[in-house]
């Protein structure tokens, strides 16, 4: 009778460093409920607020139901992008009490304690998108998706955390203070989905930001989703969401081993 092999070190590794941040998360749940509260504070202001006459001036039909179909992808988006702020907090953390240096003595693997924290930081983030779609669902969302479609979107909103989540920590990593760290993911997770197709199209801004915020990742992102989930077209922004979401994740990913394998603490 054959028994199965043991994991491999690094990989029984990373699983312990995930229960270990799965865990923190559990313990200290306020900064992530934040992640999803804000963003369906957001949802919620926008639609009851402003939804109405916003949905008049975005060309499908006006009223608050056609903003809400409109806005939901942006919001999604922006879960995603809060999602960072803890990841470099905690990063931060662990790197200025001491702790991680405790674990470079172990006989354990080194990029063990960085994995840890990604794939918790994206189990996370995808439990708050999906409290924040069952949010949106509630208050009228109706998405018109195939299987296949709600398929490519996931598997994009996926691949984007990812890059976010392997960006964060590099932020935290550089960040001298947990303080620090918490503002460093702000201009990602804030600003950029305000200056994209989030609130309003892009097509309406000023011509000398029009550019930067059609191009820039969170547009070509919300875009694509936006084509996923309500039958509409995608265009070219469908590779260059793929293409952003992936460089992203590698340049987050390569930065963080640079600066995690350098850092003599």
């Amino acid at each position: 009778m054959t028994t199965a092999a043991p994991p491999a070190p690094h990989v029984r590794d990373s699983l312990t460093m995930l229960r270990r941040n799965l865990l923190h998360a559990r313990r200290y749940p306020s900064m992530t409920l934040q992640v999803a509260l804000i963003p369906v504070f957001l949802l919620l202001l926008f639609v009851y607020v402003f939804g109405s006459a916003l949905g008049a001036g975005i060309g499908q039909g006006g009223g608050r139901t056609a903003y809400l179909a409109y806005l939901v992808p942006g919001i999604l988006l922006m879960t995603a992008g809060t999602g960072s702020v803890p990841t470099a907090v905690a990063v931060c953390t662990d790197m200025t009490e001491g702790i991680v240096a405790r674990f470079r003595t172990m006989a354990i693997s080194r990029e063990s304690i960085l994995v840890g924290h990604v794939v918790g930081s994206v189990i996370q983030t995808m439990i708050n998108l999906v409290l924040v779609t069952v949010v949106a669902l509630t208050i009228g969302f109706r998405p018109d998706a195939s299987p296949l479609e709600w398929l490519a979107a996931i598997g994009l909103i996926v691949l984007f955390v990812l890059g976010l989540t392997w960006l964060s920590v590099a932020l935290g990593l550089i960040s001298k203070t947990p303080e620090g760290a918490s503002n460093a993911p702000l201009p990602i997770s804030f600003l950029l989905p305000f200056v994209s197709s989030t609130f309003v199209p892009v097509d309406s801004m000023p011509s000398w930001i029009r550019w930067f915020a059609e191009y820039q990742p969170f547009t070509t992102v919300i875009e694509t989703l936006r084509g996923l989930l309500t039958g509409t077209g995608i265009g070219h922004n469908g590779w260059m969401a793929v293409a952003w979401s992936a460089g992203i994740a590698v340049l987050g990913f390569l930065w963080s081993l640079r600066l995690f394998d350098r850092d003599p603490s």
